[in-house]
């Protein structure tokens, strides 16, 4: 973090500090929400959902004020701000949370969840309820689950119909390992590369492909330069709310329970947000004349099962849970 930053970091612990000073002259309490979606995406959406049911829910004494488009920080300085209780509330990819809760890495085994219902049947029980508690350790309490949508490949000039169609082709990944064991266990030449550089990549011919969700992949402007775009479905790495341990502890047991009724209510919202952003996103796509492919998923997810068991090696402690979800 460079001098400036830091400055500017420090000022908004201050300010934010000051803000919840006043607060507590009143007999209204105030919850601080930032996020780095724009206020277009059904995570924004999502969001307006949750400050309007703890409105209701707590007769307007517990409110929610949200600053979206990374106007508090990036991801990492809002996690800190939460830490330390300068914030209350944020949502992180639990890709992110990984870093500090390993059972979030379980999240982003390829083919982990058979279709949509298995997924939120999983992460709205027990399973993905005891995930969300277990980041408390570390300060950062989970609330519930946001839809962040399915992973899939999309290329420029050769169609995926089936996982021998990867072969040779170079796919741009996260920085990832998972991400690079499952491209390369299904063929592909796994090429990580920065999110900004992908565009003129696939255009220029450095790589053949990307994989990501539908809305990304069209807000991203990519459906104008890859043709084909396969609904396989090799990931679901959800979104996560999350609230702060000092902020959680500072409210009363009825205010906790506003909280985390009015949390899932607006993960039931955002739900809806995303599965229209996602159809949208596709007649887009179409109506520039990308092909969409439907493959069969079981051949994908029989050829890069070697990717789990990488994972399970390195993380033995973890296979009770991916045969908890598997068998949910």
């Amino acid at each position: 973090m460079t001098n400036f930053k830091k400055i500017k970091y420090l000022l908004l612990i201050v300010v934010l500090g000051l803000v919840f000073s006043c607060q507590e002259a009143t007999n209204k309490k105030v919850l601080y929400f930032a996020h780095n979606s724009p206020q277009s995406h059904p995570v924004h959406l999502g969001a307006l959902k949750f400050q309007e049911v703890l409105a209701q829910k707590s007769g307007g004494k517990l409110t929610l004020k949200i600053f979206p488009d990374a106007q508090l920080g990036s991801e990492r300085e809002v996690l800190e701000l939460l830490q330390i209780g300068s914030l209350a509330i944020t949502k992180v990819s639990a890709a992110t949370l990984s870093n500090f809760v390993p059972e979030y890495l379980v999240l982003g085994v390829p083919y982990l969840f058979r279709n949509q219902e298995h997924k939120f049947e999983v992460l709205e029980g027990e399973i993905g309820k005891s995930i969300l508690e277990k980041g408390s350790k570390f300060w950062l309490r989970g609330l519930c689950y946001y839809d962040a949508g399915s992973r899939s490949f999309y290329t420029k000039t050769k169609p995926v119909r089936k996982p021998e169609d990867l072969e040779g082709l170079k796919i741009r990944v996260m920085n990832n390992q998972m991400a690079i064991n499952m491209v390369n266990a299904l063929g592909g030449s796994a090429t990580p590369m920065a999110y900004g550089e992908l565009y003129t990549a696939i255009q220029q011919g450095v790589v053949d492909g990307a994989e990501n969700n539908a809305p990304s992949f069209v807000s991203s402007n990519h459906y104008e330069v890859s043709k084909y775009y396969t609904i396989d479905e090799h990931s679901a790495v959800p979104d996560v709310i999350l609230i702060g341990t000092k902020a959680w502890k500072e409210l009363t047991a009825e205010e906790k329970q506003w909280v985390q009724e009015a949390s899932e209510a607006s993960a039931q919202a955002q739900k809806e947000f995303w599965r229209i952003s996602v159809e949208a996103s596709m007649e887009k796509a179409k109506a520039a004349g990308v092909e969409i492919i439907i493959p069969e998923k079981e051949l994908f997810a029989q050829k890069s099962e070697s990717v789990l068991e990488e994972f399970l090696k390195a993380y033995p402690e973890m296979k009770n849970l991916v045969t908890d979800i598997k068998t949910k």
